[in-house]
């Protein structure tokens, strides 16, 4: 037996040879987003009032105590918590609230709950009884998933469901520690803290009936809706979080917007939803995909059911077996009865036209139960989640605008409302939450001065400028282009004539077009990518040669077929530059001017450069070569999961130039959030983006290598900071060393982000902040590197700032340079004469994504794309490559 067991053990550690000297692992270093190093001075101090409200908390000697909730049917299956769980938990707390001490419990609606100090144990096990099919929605969850399935037929009661709930200890967190971050100290439990009160907050909410979208709430109140067509409706809530300031904790809160299904009739929503006129249009296996786990009550009994699909038969024709019941006797035989029949003589409902179209069937896969449609109302608050038109993306954000004055008051409202101070368990957290806006200070950056043709200057007047009797600085000779109209109403000739004109004046050389070649009538209705390569002979059977760009006349402004097959025709086949348009009225010199902003920029030139570009004497950027990259990733619809996500990246070039941009977008797994291709090693050659971006630059920058790399990156979430730092970085480290070994060159790592809840408002005056606005005191991050800049001017609804984050910096810069860099690169974006709201190269990115990601109609690859040659990401889902850009265009600004 000894023998045996000696056998199995493990090899004896080889010995070190005499002459090897043992060295000792040094561990990789892990990055961590760096801290404040100052604070700006530059500009004119500004009173600002923001929507953070100041929080006191009166306890830190306390904790709050960590539990773990597991539910089970009787059976021991465990239950899906979501949309169940809150009332499970409600009715553990009614029946057992003596053995909890009646200590009241902050619950997350899944697998967590939080309480005020200790429950009397650290192990519960309860079982409650729960009706099924209860007429109340689920408190605080109105989304599709909830599951609650409606009894068999409605004239049976509702049955009841068993549920064992265990409660166990899982860990104390100590309220010292929201203290602590806010004195800027490193704090482990600082975000356990938050989220317990954040928690608090959701359960304060679903506790009012309110739908839950990660900490945003919305009441069921008509008066918050707008109906944005296509039976989908924008309702109007609020954001409520917890955020750690420099002037202590506060609540941020902001008016917040989600779509939800419109409430009602059945067949009105699918009528609405896809654009008929009358049921007997209706494409029912779309109806079916449209309305599963949906919500509905049936008018006839009340109940709530959950759409688990569409009978197979219409309603006269469906058949189900009914239970004839004998005199005397309990059971009967089963005879099979028509849905139709049921309702309108055994329960005697008139069904007026549910006879000709299929029921509800809101059962399961084996017992299904079939309600005729016209008795089914969709619940409220159930969320939209799919991706929405044009048309009703441009409504909602009509409908939805706010003036600063009117969000304020919408604010203040909000919180009287919500009456946080009544919630036991916030006033038992020793919270108290102020109800006036924080006071703070901003400062407010003079515009740069710009430089145009002739040598004249040009000072920006509240963030906007125009060209009106000025030149560009950089005009393009046009002398070899033509027009291609694809069946718009357009007068070419006066278009024509209005483009050579205008650029004249502009200082641009343009000859008349070559030709103008107008889309056969017989092709209109042929696939948009055949229209295209028909188009494509055409010209090539008339031109002399290649033109140096193609004016494109489409039909639609959005949504256009052609788009897509027409830039990828240009740009990836044929390296000829495009200029699309869809005039929808007669062209005005505006409209003319800012067409050749884009075509003077997509052809090489520039419109206009920064004053301290041109000197050059922008601080630490001038003095040494620098690379300026903006990065994003885009995602397919909501819901999506076989559709790639886009990365972009853009880089500057012609160094000591920061306006003049190249870009190189990939196609990466679906949802992946961070970039993986900017460093790729096959066969021992780089094929990653970030070669690329590095080659070109040492082209265009007089064969110089950048020794500083400024990285600009979009889209990202603080938990992803530090993936940003230690997966994209270092990819972009090691691509610069497997160009040079001995090339060190220094970075520096910023986030912008736009998708945020804090808001600025005058003190002083019912306006937006005016343009260069930026702060970096009072309610930004007490230890890490951030600041507010609101660089544009708000012309409609209330200026959303971007918030940036200084996650690295090897570079050196003050808070002021680098905030007066950040304000200059939001008024070098070349395709109009506003600043914008965030750095351009982030903007570049956004423009290079969306328009490759038209190359592939990404939206209409089904599951089966893995048969696609393509890159296989994390988890191996394959994605279709891009087409790449001809290299005649492939360092153009052809995004532009």
């Amino acid at each position: 037996m000894d023998h045996d067991k000696s056998e199995m053990l493990p090899p004896p550690p080889p010995a070190i040879p005499p002459n090897v000297v043992p060295q000792k692992v040094v561990p990789v270093i892990k990055r961590l987003p760096m801290v404040r190093s100052g604070f700006g001075s530059k500009g004119q101090p500004i009173p600002l009032l923001t929507n953070h409200f100041k929080v006191a908390v009166s306890k830190t000697d306390g904790h709050f105590y960590h539990y773990s909730v597991a539910i089970k049917y009787d059976d021991d299956t465990p239950v899906e918590a979501k949309g169940s769980g809150r009332k499970i938990l409600e009715k553990v707390y009614d029946t057992y609230a003596a053995e909890l001490d009646r200590k009241r419990f902050a619950y997350d609606g899944e697998k967590t709950l939080f309480t005020v100090g200790p429950l009397p144990r650290n192990k519960f096990e309860f079982t409650v009884i729960l009706e099924d099919g209860q007429s109340n929605r689920s408190a605080g969850n109105g989304s599709p998933g909830a599951d609650e399935s409606g009894p068999k037929r409605s004239k049976r009661q509702p049955r009841s469901k068993t549920y064992k709930v265990a409660i166990n200890f899982a860990a104390k967190i100590p309220m010292q520690a929201i203290a602590d971050a806010l004195r800027g100290h490193d704090s482990e439990h600082f975000q356990d803290a938050v989220r317990v009160l954040d928690i608090m907050l959701r359960q304060h909410a679903s506790q009012q009936g309110c739908l839950l979208v990660r900490q945003s709430f919305f009441h069921n109140e008509p008066r918050n809706f707008v109906d944005l067509g296509g039976g989908v409706v924008g309702c109007r809530g609020f954001h409520s979080s917890f955020r750690a300031t420099q002037g202590g904790l506060s609540l941020n809160m902001d008016v917040s917007t989600t779509m939800i299904v419109k409430p009602g009739p059945v067949l009105d929503f699918l009528l609405a939803n896809q654009r008929v006129d009358n049921p007997g249009q209706i494409d029912w296996s779309k109806a079916k995909r449209t309305l599963k786990n949906l919500r509905i009550k049936a008018t006839n009994s009340n109940l709530e059911y959950k759409i688990s699909g569409l009978s197979d038969s219409i309603c006269r024709k469906q058949t189900f077996p009914l239970k004839q019941r004998k005199e005397g006797a309990n059971e009967g035989d089963e005879v099979q009865i028509t849905v139709y029949d049921y309702f309108v003589n055994h329960r005697d409902i008139r069904l007026r036209y549910s006879g000709d179209f299929p029921c509800i069937n809101a059962g399961k896969p084996k017992r299904p139960t079939y309600i005729p449609i016209e008795l089914c109302e969709l619940v409220s608050l159930q969320r939209y989640t799919k991706s929405l038109s044009n048309l009703q993306r441009a409504s909602l954000v009509e409908k939805s605008r706010q003036k600063p004055m009117e969000r304020m008051s919408s604010l203040k409202q909000a919180l009287a409302t919500s009456n946080y101070g009544a919630d036991p368990l916030i006033v038992a957290s020793g919270v108290s939450i102020s109800t006036e806006f924080t006071k703070i200070q901003g400062r407010v950056l003079p515009a740069p001065k710009l430089m145009v043709g002739k040598g004249e200057d040009l000072w920006p007047r509240n963030g906007r400028w125009n060209f009106n009797s000025k030149r560009l600085i950089e005009p393009v000779k046009l002398d070899r282009w033509a027009v291609v109209n694809f069946s718009a109403r357009c007068n070419v000739k006066m278009l024509s004539e209005s483009i050579v004109k205008c650029g004249g004046m502009k200082g641009m050389t343009i000859s008349p077009p070559f030709d103008c070649f107008e889309e056969s009538p017989n092709n209109r209705r042929s696939p948009a990518v055949v229209r295209v390569e028909q188009m494509m002979e055409l010209i090539k059977s008339r031109l002399p040669g290649p033109p140096q760009l193609l004016l494109c006349i489409l039909p639609e402004k959005k949504n256009c077929d052609i788009y897509g097959p027409w830039k990828k025709k240009n740009l990836s086949d044929l390296g000829i530059v495009t200029q699309c348009m869809a005039p929808t009225k007669p062209v005005n010199d505006q409209y003319t001017t800012n067409l050749l902003l884009k075509i003077n920029a997509k052809l090489g030139g520039i419109n206009s450069l920064l004053g301290i570009e041109k000197s050059p004497s922008i601080p630490l950027v001038s003095t040494v070569p620098t690379l300026i990259v903006g990065m994003d990733v885009s995602h397919g619809s909501p819901g999506r999961s076989d559709v790639p996500s886009i990365a972009a990246v853009v880089s500057s070039r012609q160094w000591p130039l920061i306006s003049k941009y190249r870009a190189a977008v990939r196609t990466q797994s679906p949802k992946l959030e961070m970039i993986d291709s900017l460093f790729k090693k096959v066969d021992d050659v780089d094929q990653g983006i970030f070669r690329e971006l590095l080659q070109d630059f040492f082209i265009s920058s007089g064969k110089r290598k950048p020794e500083q790399i400024i990285i600009f990156r979009d889209g990202v979430s603080e938990s992803q900071f530090n993936q940003v730092l230690n997966i994209e970085l270092e990819q972009i480290i090691e691509a610069c060393k497997f160009l040079d070994e001995t090339w060190s060159p220094k970075f520096m790592v910023v986030v912008a982000q736009k998708n945020h809840h804090t808001k600025f408002f005058q003190a002083n005056g019912p306006d937006n902040v005016p343009p260069g606005t930026v702060i970096d005191n009072g309610i930004c991050h007490p230890r890490t590197n951030d600041f507010y800049m609101c660089a544009h001017a708000g012309m409609i609804g209330t200026t959303r700032p971007t918030h940036y984050h200084v996650l690295f910096d090897e570079l050196g810069f003050s808070a002021d340079a680098l905030q007066e860099l950040v304000h200059s690169l939001s008024y070098v974006y070349q395709r109009s004469t506003t600043a914008i709201s965030v750095v351009a190269p982030i903007c570049y990115a956004h423009l290079a994504a969306a328009q490759m990601s038209q190359f592939i109609k990404f939206d209409e690859i089904s599951d089966k794309s893995s048969s696609h040659s393509g890159t296989a990401g994390p988890g191996g889902v394959s994605v279709p490559p891009l087409p790449l850009l001809h290299h005649n265009v492939s360092s153009s600004m052809f995004f532009c």
